[in-house]
């Protein structure tokens, strides 16, 4: 019997948008990294459009440039899956409300919760605030009427609304109810505890 040798896969390696990605979350310009890593800003541009690949030694010194770990270009992303279904319920202090959180239970940059609101249904009995910096309210189906201090916004099926989390506010579900999302950022408490 003949041993099996491995074959690599048929596809390119694509590390050209992680490499970007950091030089843009650092503020680097092409110029800067590419005079850091002893390459021209085209050959850098090039590499960062998949359109060239370079040679290990200047992979290596592009990411000492963008002090980024040369492995990391080649990890799979951390991705997790939450079927609605499978979504834990949580209560967020609303009545008439069906909530769940959609979005791990560890995760601390975002929190994003689905919520099936009854007819009738609110936030509760007065004004209330989130700890976080944004909440971001979209309507999937039905309306919604979001109340502030000094105003009043009617939201119905595909309609988003941007605010300060820290602004005080509640909601109430129109006669038909609503499917709504809430998206909050950072996550007000990550559910792990």
């Amino acid at each position: 019997m003949r041993p099996v040798h491995p074959a690599a896969e048929s596809g390119p390696i694509r590390i050209g948008a992680k490499l970007r990605a950091s030089r843009l979350a650092q503020g680097l310009t092409l110029e800067r990294v590419a005079a850091a890593a002893g390459v021209t800003k085209g050959f850098l541009s090039r590499i960062e459009r998949d359109g060239t690949s370079p040679s290990v030694s200047t992979l290596v010194q592009i990411c000492q440039a963008l002090s980024l770990p040369v492995g990391s270009l080649f990890e799979a992303p951390e991705v997790q899956r939450i079927a609605l279904a499978g979504a834990p319920r949580i209560n967020m202090g609303g009545t008439g409300v069906d909530e769940r959180l959609i979005t791990p239970r560890g995760e601390d940059r975002v929190q994003t919760i689905r919520s099936s609101l009854e007819p009738g249904g609110s936030g509760g009995g007065g004004l209330y605030t989130v700890n976080c910096d944004v909440e971001v309210l979209h309507v999937i189906s039905g309306s919604v009427l979001l109340r502030f201090a000094e105003r009043e916004e009617h939201l119905g099926a595909g309609d988003t609304l941007t605010f300060p989390g820290r602004t005080p506010h509640n909601w109430y579900a129109g006669d038909e109810g609503a499917e709504v999302m809430w998206t909050l950022i950072p996550a007000p408490w990550s559910g792990s505890n």
